[in-house]
């Protein structure tokens, strides 16, 4: 272009995220496995988005929880839609499992970031097909992929791993995973900026895949630690808020 001259093409701003939501954790129990978020999606530092699902089932067996840009997620939901609708139409007696889409997120993202053009996104892969092991993977914007027995992504990753390395069993009910869950939720309420109170569970059995309503966790901010003042050294004070 000659100086001077400018372009009549739009500005675009694909690098970067814009709306993103913060922390899924994923956490194996005993005859399933669960996926949790909130359902808060952050402009830029503003809670602008309160009533997003960032959760979505692909197939038969399988639940994706997404930390990172919105409008990335939605672009991977249709493509895994379209991958789900060519996997029915064959109709040989096979489906693709959790498993299986853990593989293809994950050569995708890292397509993506080879081509200097990622999706920014983390990802918690779960679900259990019939007569299959329960399964969970993690995926992030670079492909890298994993499978582990609990994971969880974003700012979570520091606040709520220690939660779940400490308190973790294999023989886990329902109810103490989705209690383990809610907790790693609180944490992540309190220290994190971009975490709300309200979140969805996902739980995924060899019978059905579910997404809970949006559920209120309880919060109190009136701990000591928050209100008073805690330390003073030469007429400056500095709390913990």
């Amino acid at each position: 272009m000659a100086p001077g001259m400018y372009s009549t093409n739009p500005t675009q701003h694909t690098l970067q995220p814009i709306v993103t939501g913060a922390t899924v954790i994923g956490i194996k129990y005993n005859g399933g496995v669960l996926v949790a978020a909130d359902t808060l999606a952050s402009y830029g530092s503003e809670a602008r988005y309160k009533d997003v699902c960032r959760m979505k089932k692909v197939g038969e067996y399988t639940l994706l929880g997404m930390s990172g840009e919105l409008s990335d997620f939605q672009y991977l939901g249709d493509t895994l839609d379209e991958l789900a609708d060519e996997d029915w139409q064959h109709e040989d007696g096979c489906s693709m499992g959790p498993k299986e889409y853990a593989s293809y997120i994950g050569r995708l993202m890292y397509n993506r970031r080879t081509k200097m053009n990622p999706l920014y996104n983390q990802f918690v892969i779960v679900g259990k097909k019939q007569g299959a092991p329960t399964h969970l993977s993690f995926v992030d914007n670079q492909g890298t992929a994993f499978d582990d027995d609990y994971c969880a992504t974003g700012f979570g990753a520091l606040l709520a791993m220690p939660i779940l390395r400490n308190e973790w069993r294999a023989d886990l009910s329902l109810d103490e995973a989705k209690a383990m869950i809610v907790k790693c939720l609180q944490v992540c309420f309190y220290r994190d900026c971009k975490a709300y109170c309200k979140y969805q569970i996902g739980n995924c059995t060899g019978d059905a895949v579910t997404i809970s309503e949006p559920l209120a966790m309880d919060h109190f901010w009136g701990h000591t630690a928050w209100t008073e003042k805690r330390l003073e050294d030469s007429g400056v004070i500095a709390d913990t808020w």
